[in-house]
């Protein structure tokens, strides 16, 4: 029988200690990396829950509002017409909001489902602004606000502003945005909403006056997940799925959005649209009203 020497046994050992240390090593490892993915679940639970609680908001706010005014309205008696007519403004409000926010809801699945494309028209931007701007009207005159509008056209050749983009996506984009803008505004203010084109780049800014967003905020303010004002029973709607949608909406036209604000001074959203390259598949240049069906061309 061979005899082992002392060397040998002693690099045995030292080779073992070796492989035993880097499983442990490997052990610890791979037990971080399970706490990470643990953090990361109940992270994506939380913010589930929190996603669950703001859509709630979006959606069952409204609609107690609508049932319960709808109730009082019949109880109204015939001489009090006035009174019915201020409840059916508030039901024509809280509907629009309903709508408004189920668009984002649909819109949002579809992105989460990777069924979202742009599909590009021909679109006249001054009558898309005149649209949106009058589609929010009845919410902006609630705070006596007044929605200006400015579209350059000096480099249009017949002085009217055409892009090629998709009108829907873009209203909605737009619509996100001067719908946070109302809301955060100050009482009589005014909202500006601009227009113009750059090479192939088409902007779209809209700034308001209003209780502006901390540094800090500005750094959540696109996260679906997340909301400045986040309570179950909030009645101060905005800056939540919205601006997630609208982040999302631009990515997919490789575009960009900027935001300049100051807490107090107001904010400003800044879009950046490129004009695709393959050519519009349909033509549009007339405004209708925000509330549209699926299959409309605007």
């Amino acid at each position: 029988m061979k005899k082992i020497s002392d060397q040998y046994l002693i690099e045995e050992l030292e080779r073992r200690f070796s492989d035993n240390n880097n499983t442990i090593l490997a052990l610890k490892h791979l037990t971080e990396e399970l706490k990470t993915v643990n953090k990361k679940l109940e992270e994506s639970e939380a913010m589930k829950s929190h996603f669950i609680s703001h859509i709630t908001n979006e959606i069952i706010n409204p609609f107690t509002s609508i049932l319960g005014l709808s109730k009082s309205i019949l109880s109204v008696e015939k001489e009090n017409w006035k009174k019915v007519i201020s409840m059916v403004a508030l039901i024509h409000s809280e509907a629009f909001n309903l709508d408004f926010q189920l668009r984002n809801i649909f819109i949002t699945a579809k992105i989460e489902a990777g069924e979202i494309y742009p599909e590009i028209s021909n679109v006249q931007v001054e009558s898309l602004l005149k649209s949106m701007a009058d589609a929010f009207r009845l919410e902006a005159n609630k705070k006596n606000l007044v929605i200006n509008l400015h579209v350059e056209t000096h480099n249009q050749t017949d002085g009217m502003f055409r892009i090629k983009t998709d009108p829907e996506k873009i209203k909605l984009i737009l619509g996100n945005l001067l719908s946070n803008a109302i809301k955060f505004s100050i009482e009589g203010g005014q909202i500006d909403i601009s227009a113009w084109k750059k090479d192939n780049l088409c902007y779209f800014k809209v700034q308001d006056f209003g209780t502006g967003i901390s540094k800090e905020n500005q750094k959540i303010i696109f996260d679906r997940f997340k909301q400045l004002d986040s309570g179950i029973n909030s009645m101060n709607r905005g800056h939540g799925l919205g601006l997630s949608v609208n982040k999302a909406l631009i990515d997919m036209f490789e575009g960009t959005i900027e935001i300049t604000s100051k807490p107090g001074e107001g904010a400003s959203f800044l879009v950046s649209i490129p004009e695709p390259d393959a050519g519009a598949i349909g033509f549009s240049n007339e405004g209708n009203d925000f509330l549209f069906e699926d299959n409309e061309v605007f």
